[in-house]
């Protein structure tokens, strides 16, 4: 069977980490989240008061960026944690604060030059399983299986919600639903590596399916495209 590379783009909040994770433990693939690490720079950009009032100091980040060291770790039980120079940063990366704010500072050239200068590197081995929204476009346009993942609104925000809550955080569904709208047409219109779905991905709406049926979908396919 040979080793592919597996590129799962889509919306946010549409579960594609939740089965990025699972493909790869069925498979003993590396699982790469991209997300996190975009999450990451900027949660290093508020701690360093570089995102003030939605605005974002720039020319500062972007001097900062090449000290930034970003990382993952796995504990006992094979779950990624995301490491923001060497701290487990995993939870704090997930909170609204970073959600509100991950959108445009992913949309920012240098931001994305960099973590894609990354994640080539990560990949370039293969048998990795890497999700966020340009993988299939622009990180790895050669990709053997692209996924393009989606979902209703509506559905992604109650699982963002549901998701935060048993966290121990206290969302308001409203703010939460916005905020993956705005993040949806962000993504969608930035400048540089938009969110869109690659030509020969193929699309999985889950808007209706539970996760061992997302799964079930993910490995037929990861089958057919290791068999070719």
């Amino acid at each position: 069977m040979k080793k592919i590379i597996i590129a799962i783009d889509g919306h946010s909040s549409c579960g594609k980490s939740t089965m990025a994770k699972a493909l790869a433990k069925k498979t003993g693939y590396t699982y790469i989240d991209t997300g996190a690490m975009y999450r990451a720079v900027t949660l290093f950009a508020l701690r360093h008061g570089l995102i003030a009032d939605g605005e974002i100091k720039a020319d500062e980040l972007e001097r900062f960026l090449p000290q930034v060291s970003i990382g993952f770790m796995y504990d006992s039980e094979g779950m990624q944690h995301t490491l923001l120079d060497g701290e487990d940063v995993e939870r704090e990366i997930r909170g609204m604060e970073v959600s509100q704010n991950v959108s445009p500072v992913s949309a920012l050239p240098f931001v994305r030059e960099a973590m894609v200068a990354q994640q080539r590197i990560m990949g370039q081995s293969g048998a990795i399983v890497m999700d966020g929204r340009d993988i299939g476009t622009t990180v790895f346009p050669n990709a053997e299986l692209k996924i393009f993942v989606t979902a209703r609104d509506d559905v992604r925000a109650q699982r963002r919600y549901d998701e935060m809550v048993q966290k121990g955080e206290d969302p308001v569904f409203e703010d939460v639903l916005e905020n993956v709208r705005q993040r949806d047409w962000i993504d969608s219109h930035r400048e540089v590596s938009p969110l869109r779905q690659a030509d020969d991905a193929i699309v999985l709406d889950n808007s209706d399916m539970t996760i061992p049926q997302q799964d079930e979908w993910l490995m037929n396919h990861f089958i057919m495209a290791t068999a070719e």
